[in-house]
C-alpha cells in the first residue's frame, strides 16, 4: 500500500496535471506526469465508471497500486503522476500490468530501462 504522502487525493493536483503534464498512452494506460517539486513522488490514479462495477475498479486501482509500489524504487524523485486505466487494463493479469506501467516509465524518461 501507498503511503498517504505519496498519493494525490486532491482534484486540483488532477486538473493540474491534466492540464500542464506530459502524457505518454499504450493500450491499456495512459501516463501523466508533471515535476512537483517535493521530495518524493505522487501517485493518483483513475478508473473509469466504463471499466467494470465497484468490485471491478476497486481490484483495479489495489493492482495498479502495488504495480507501482514494485517499480518505487527505481523512479526518480519530485514527480506527480497519474495513472488512467483504459478498458483493456481490467482483463489483464498483475504481471502484463507491472510490465506495461514499466514501459510508460521508460517512455517517460522516469527509468533507464525495464528491470523484471
Amino acid at each position: 500500500m501507498l503511503a498517504r504522502h505519496l498519493r494525490l487525493r486532491r482534484s486540483q493536483d488532477f486538473s493540474r496535471l491534466r492540464e500542464e503534464g506530459r502524457r505518454w498512452q499504450s493500450n491499456k494506460l495512459i501516463l501523466n506526469v508533471l515535476p512537483n517539486g517535493l521530495p518524493h513522488n505522487r501517485f493518483g490514479f483513475i478508473v473509469s465508471r466504463r471499466i467494470g462495477n465497484a468490485v471491478t475498479r476497486n481490484q483495479l486501482k489495489r493492482r495498479l497500486r502495488a504495480a507501482v509500489q514494485s517499480w518505487l524504487s527505481n523512479l526518480p524523485e519530485g514527480y506527480d503522476v497519474v495513472i488512467i486505466a483504459r478498458q483493456s487494463a481490467a482483463a489483464i493479469t498483475y504481471h502484463q500490468l507491472v510490465t506495461e506501467l514499466g514501459r510508460l516509465f521508460v517512455l517517460a524518461r522516469l527509468l533507464e530501462k525495464v528491470h523484471l
